[in-house]
Order: structure tokens, then C-alpha cells, then sequence
């Protein structure tokens, strides 16, 4: 099963190509997908779904913030017989910027509101108000502190020194206006959408319930947006998301793992993903991805009783879509926050502590 690096890096279609003609699928009940691009990503694509409302069309998600995306989401809503201009709302299931990157145009061109939880707002909010050299001393000191090779650290050093401004989509993404509260139903005409918060991926992730009857009457309870939460065939990133300048110790693994448990004694219908493919039986994926996490933690457990490893070495260590040797230097960063989420979760379980006295702070197994 892919890890979940595979969902966080790749390489594909070149953006700034011409848009292909739209792709979109009829779900049934009022609910279609359109396939948006996302420039030079393995992933391909977001699947942005269309709500259809008493008030107009509600995007779920928006694509990655990019020229094709924005045609090919702008000529797939134009398929289905609508305008950007007649969205009446946005529902943004987390910030990543293939899910909110587009969110911003889209209000500039309909008036939308835009609606998050208050978990990824803040992240938004942080991330665009920081100064750039917040982002590189952050990155370069948890870095070392993670057991990083100074020449990986160096060039957010060097990039610290000289000035530069880093690369991070989310210093564009729009700030939402709404909040989306979990366990309540969202304020769209016509339509039953809860908010199920489902955090792990991201701090504010939430899947959304229509917690309405299936249109090809399938058993089970109504159909779910699961955004990036679950997923046919990837396992999510899990990751770290930090105030740099607080103090909060997370365990976003557990978190996941709580999530997904939820979303099976949900046992909705029809699973309805950001990626890939629309599918059924989500206990059973559900259990997979549960039955994958018990199996990488032992994995990491048997790394950590051999000898003591700092998150750097564990992550080296690792089972990633492909050798840590071939790994890119950004892809690096996501491994190395995957490697200290497992590590949260074997400390908070009692299968792991820390060996006093080590700089780098190294783990072994208890």
C-alpha cells in the first residue's frame, strides 16, 4: 500500500498546458465531480465536487491555484450548464492547495463565502501572516533537531541569509469567511451536509455526510465527501502542522486513527474522495488502513529495538514509494514529519521514549 509520501510528491503534466476538456462524472442526486489538474503531481488531479442547492451550485474543494486548473474547472462547470459566477458557496474539506488553492478566484468571480474549520483556518491565517524568515529558521532548527545532515539544513540557511522568499502555495490561499462547525448540518437550501471532523492530515480536516437517501439506492448511510481522510488506494500524509512559537505537543497519527475509526461505524454508502475514484464499503478500507498503521508502528518499534534512531535516521529507514536516495530534498521534510508522527504515537502508547542526554534526541523501544 502507498505510504503516505506518494500522496504529498510526484511529477505529471507540465502546468501551463491548455486545458483538456473537462472530465466530469454525474454521481446522481444532484452531485457531480469534475477532474481539475494539478501541475506536475503524480496525483493528476482534485476532484472538485458540485453540490447542487436551492441557492445555486456549492463547490467541495477547488483545485490546485493554477491557469489550467482554473480553466478546467471553469469549462467543467460550464458542462454542467452553470458559471463560476453563479457558485453560491465554497466548502473546503482542508487547506492544502490542491483543495483550497483556487478558493480565492472563485469568490472574486461569484461572491462565495468560503467555509473551513477553524483548525485550518488558522494554519492559513499563520502561514500568510509569518514573515519569510519565521518559515526558514522554523524549518532549518526542527530539521536539526530531527537529526537532519547539515547539508540538508544549509540551503534554508542560506536561504534565510540572502533573503529570499519561500515557495509555499499557502501564502496565496484566501481566508475563509465561515466556519465550519462539526456535528452541525452546513447552511446549504435543499441539502443535508454535516461536518464530520476528522483531523490527522491536517489539523482542521473534515469529511462532509449528505445524510441523504443514495440515488442508485446502495445500502448504507447516505454518501460521503472524505476530502483526503479516506482514500481508495493512499494512504494520507500524516504529519505535523505547529505553532512555531507555541508549545502544543500533538500525536496527529492517533488523531487519524481515532477519525477513521468513526468514519467506518458511520458506514456511509458511497465514499466520495479529493482523488482517484468514487468507491463502497468504507469499513473495509477503513480496517486496511487501520491494519496498515498497526503494521508500520510494529515495523518502527523493531527499527527502534535494534538501536536508538533520531526521526531523521528513522525515516531514512523507512518504507517509501521509492528509495530514500531518489526521495526529493522538499519530499525529505514531508518524510521526516511522517517519521516523528509514528514516533508520537509509539511514546504516547508506551512503546518508545527518548534517550536522555542525546542531541539530536534519539528514540529507542521500550
Amino acid at each position: 500500500m502507498p505510504e503516505g509520501i506518494a500522496h504529498d510528491t510526484s511529477q505529471g503534466t507540465p502546468g501551463g498546458a491548455p486545458a483538456d476538456a473537462p472530465q466530469v462524472t454525474d454521481h446522481g442526486g444532484g452531485v457531480w465531480a469534475v477532474k481539475v489538474p494539478i501541475p506536475d503531481n503524480p496525483l493528476g488531479h482534485t476532484l472538485v465536487h458540485v453540490l447542487d442547492t436551492d441557492r445555486g451550485p456549492v463547490l467541495v474543494d477547488t483545485g490546485w491555484d493554477d491557469p489550467r486548473s482554473w480553466d478546467t474547472l471553469t469549462a467543467g462547470l460550464a458542462a454542467l450548464g452553470t458559471a463560476v459566477a453563479d457558485v453560491h458557496g465554497v466548502v473546503i474539506t482542508h487547506h492544502h492547495p490542491d483543495h483550497h488553492g483556487l478558493s480565492g478566484q472563485v469568490r472574486e468571480a461569484s461572491g462565495a463565502w468560503i467555509a473551513m474549520h477553524a483548525a485550518d483556518t488558522e494554519v492559513v491565517v499563520r502561514t500568510r501572516s509569518a514573515e519569510p524568515g519565521v518559515w526558514f529558521d522554523y524549518m532549518s532548527d526542527k530539521l536539526a533537531a530531527a537529526g537532519a545532515p547539515e547539508e540538508h539544513v544549509a540551503p534554508l540557511r542560506a536561504a534565510r541569509a540572502a533573503g529570499r522568499t519561500p515557495a509555499l502555495p499557502g501564502l496565496r490561499a484566501a481566508v475563509p469567511d465561515r466556519e465550519i462547525v462539526p456535528g452541525e448540518l452546513l447552511p446549504l437550501a435543499g441539502r443535508r451536509l454535516r461536518a464530520i471532523w476528522t483531523p490527522g492530515h491536517t489539523p482542521g480536516h473534515v469529511c462532509l455526510h449528505l445524510e441523504e437517501a443514495h440515488p442508485a439506492r446502495l445500502p448504507g448511510n447516505g454518501r460521503l465527501f472524505s476530502g483526503d481522510h479516506l482514500l481508495p488506494g493512499i494512504s494520507p500524509h500524516i504529519g505535523l502542522y505547529e505553532d512555531p512559537s507555541g508549545d502544543r505537543v500533538t500525536d496527529p497519527l492517533g488523531d487519524y486513527l481515532d477519525s477513521l475509526e468513526r468514519i467506518g461505524r458511520l458506514g456511509p454508502a458511497e465514499v466520495l474522495p479529493a482523488h482517484q475514484h468514487a468507491f463502497t464499503d468504507a469499513p473495509a478500507r477503513v480496517r486496511e488502513l487501520l491494519a496498515h498503521h498497526e503494521e508500520r508502528l510494529a515495523g518502527l518499534h523493531a527499527l527502534l529495538a535494534a538501536r536508538p534512531l533520531t526521526p531523521w535516521a528513522l525515516a531514512e529507514r523507512m518504507e517509501w514509494n521509492r528509495p530514500w536516495a531518489q526521495i526529493p530534498y522538499g519530499s525529505r521534510n514531508i518524510a521526516v514529519s511522517e517519521a516523528e508522527a509514528h514516533l508520537r504515537r509509539l511514546v504516547k502508547a508506551g512503546r518508545a521514549e527518548a534517550v536522555p542526554g542525546t542531541d539530536p534526541v534519539e528514540y529507542r523501544a521500550t
